[in-house]
């Protein structure tokens, strides 16, 4: 297969590369500044932001595969803080990187996997675009967009055989947490004294998370089936179980839960 695969430095990007890459895959990773590169696997310089950069990658692999099998949406970074404390120039960033990214890059892939009559387009979500986090608010909702965008693309493009699959991660161990940006504005820490306890819970969670090799693992399997799901969550059994909970408590009880699992 053919596939392309957006934040290939990420933890989560190089992971998968890395082991598509070794079981025979064509790989092609997009990225902002690459520091070392993975022997066969094509790296392209292309920041999802900015629309020309999007074609020109998506140009390169159709002109040297002139196919694309498997797109890979992993493009993103977080936004920490209190929601009120966080600025419009963070939130636009935010939605930017983590949804017009991905927006940017289907709407040139979708035409070539709709000529092609076939494709695997996967976006990479998270628990955070199921549950609103507290405290990175702007964060889940950039995933709860890429939730309803992609629940709406499955139904537009079902007729032309590609699939639309969201992959929802719960915590992993990845250098996400350390390129967090946080609000860093004095006042948060006065108006919400238990910010830092949180955020000190969140970091925690992530960095005793799963390892990236568990969730590429996963991803080569599901590239490889006839029918892929729609959702996958891959996170562990607590995680998993926060999502059926919040569609089975009441809301009350549920935001309960939350706020004494988040210390808020």
């Amino acid at each position: 297969m053919v596939i392309l695969i957006t934040g290939i430095t990420s933890g989560f990007g190089k992971a998968c590369a890395e082991r598509l890459s070794a079981e025979g895959h064509t790989v092609y990773g997009t990225h902002r500044k690459a520091k070392e590169q993975i022997p066969g696997v094509h790296y392209i310089k292309a920041e999802s932001t900015v629309q020309e950069d999007v074609q020109a990658a998506v140009k390169q692999v159709m002109d040297e595969q002139d196919r694309i099998d498997v797109f890979i949406n992993n493009a993103g970074m977080g936004i920490g803080g209190p929601l009120e404390f966080c600025s419009i120039e963070d939130c636009q960033r935010q939605m930017d990187v983590n949804f017009m990214g991905m927006v940017r890059y289907i709407r040139e892939v979708v035409p070539i996997m709709r000529a092609q009559g076939h494709g695997h387009i996967i976006c990479f979500s998270s628990i955070g675009g199921l549950v609103g986090l507290p405290f990175q608010g702007m964060y889940s909702a950039s995933k709860f967009a890429i939730e309803g965008y992609c629940e709406a693309l499955r139904l537009e493009i079902r007729g032309f055989g590609i699939n639309v699959t969201t992959i929802e991660p719960g915590d992993f161990a990845t250098s996400f947490t350390a390129q967090r940006k946080s609000v860093d504005n004095p006042e948060v820490h006065k108006v919400y004294p238990g910010y830092a306890k949180s955020l000190e819970s969140i970091e925690h969670d992530e960095t005793t998370g799963l390892k990236p090799e568990f969730l590429a693992k996963k991803i080569s399997r599901i590239i490889r089936k006839k029918r892929p799901g729609y959702h996958y969550i891959i996170a562990n059994p607590l995680q998993k179980l926060a999502v059926v909970a919040r569609t089975l408590l009441p809301p009350r009880v549920f935001a309960w839960v939350m706020s004494v699992y988040y210390k808020v």
